[in-house]
């Protein structure tokens, strides 16, 4: 067996760790033969509930899980982490936009920055799954100045993965029959989720997403603002936001980073920007990316328009108002 690799999981007693922690420990994510030690990470008042996570890991008696740190010290649990999936937050609530938790929520980041910094290998994969994602990404990686920048990114395989879902419900084909569409942007209501280069598979016939839906205006249209607001709707529905989803989501997501992907497939993931496709530098924007050796890079050459240049600017607008409040609220 290999040497067991160390995993943060914070807000371990919430609902996305709940379907996220059996995911992990089962092998989803690092391998069937990779054994793990999770470290998990909630608040003082939840210990007790944490202790009845922690049996219940117990009781699912996996082979690949080693041991089980429970703690409400992030120095405890940062320390030699290989990987860290940033999921505790204040979470949104019925009729809250995004911007409501941007105060609460980017104090948790930078206190979190700082224990990874000090305590967690320098090599260390940091998803932050809590909301607002991209930015609160951004500022956890300002407080985390030893660990390189890139080692830091914001899910947006979430809305990937509905997108995706989407269409081939659409076409009426399995939805592993969909592939390359992209998220651009901020995990939030002005994200911009583009199907111009992405491919359907119908029957034995590869096809781009617009000949196979014959429907342009519903793809410039009701699609983007159906996958915009689908975080509200499940809220609406459920009472509470997205859980298993953004669950399997996270592990996707981790998946790809540590496995690589697929020739010829990428995958939507927020990242620091570079300045490619004109997206203003110093942002966690999503981008399409690939994944070799466990870096991600991110895909050049595709073809964005005027209409997709203008969603690009009003995310990044909204990336870059967020950024500043939150570069505020750090300093008080």
């Amino acid at each position: 067996m290999a040497e067991p690799i160390r995993v943060c999981i914070t807000g371990a007693c919430g609902q996305i760790a709940y379907s996220i922690l059996y995911m992990i420990a089962k092998g989803d994510v690092f391998g069937r033969d990779q054994p793990l030690i999770l470290h998990l990470l909630d608040i003082p008042p939840m210990m007790g509930v944490l202790e009845g996570v922690v049996m219940e890991l117990a009781d699912c008696a996996l082979p690949l899980l080693v041991q089980v740190v429970p703690t409400a010290d992030p120095n405890v649990a940062f320390k030699d982490v290989s990987a860290a999936f940033l999921v505790g937050s204040m979470p949104r609530k019925e009729g809250m936009e995004r911007k409501d938790l941007l105060s609460a929520n980017v104090k948790i980041f930078k206190v979190q920055g700082e224990a990874l910094d000090k305590y967690a290998k320098k090599d260390v994969k940091v998803l932050v799954v809590g909301n607002p994602a991209n930015t609160n990404a951004f500022i956890c990686s300002q407080y985390a100045p030893s660990i390189p920048r890139e080692n830091f990114t914001a899910m947006t395989r979430l809305d990937q993965n509905r997108a995706q879902a989407n269409i081939a419900a659409k076409v009426g084909v399995p939805v592993e029959n969909v592939k390359n569409v992209v998220i651009w942007g901020n995990h939030s209501a002005t994200q911009f989720p583009d199907v111009k280069n992405a491919t359907v598979k119908v029957g034995n016939v590869e096809k781009s997403v617009y000949d196979a839906v014959g429907d342009s205006s519903y793809l410039e249209n009701d699609f983007i603002t159906t996958i915009q607001k689908r975080g509200a709707a499940v809220i609406a529905a459920r009472k509470m936001s997205s859980a298993m989803s953004a669950a399997k989501a996270a592990s996707d997501h981790m998946h790809d980073w540590w496995n690589g992907t697929e020739n010829g497939k990428w995958v939507s993931m927020g990242v620091v920007s570079d300045g490619s496709y004109g997206v203003p530098k110093d942002i966690v924007f999503s981008f399409p990316v690939t994944i070799e050796n466990k870096q991600w890079k991110i895909v050049q050459g595709l073809t964005v328009d005027d209409f997709s240049r203008s969603k690009f600017a009003v995310t990044a607008t909204e990336l870059l108002e967020e950024k500043e409040e939150a570069t505020a609220v750090c300093k008080l």
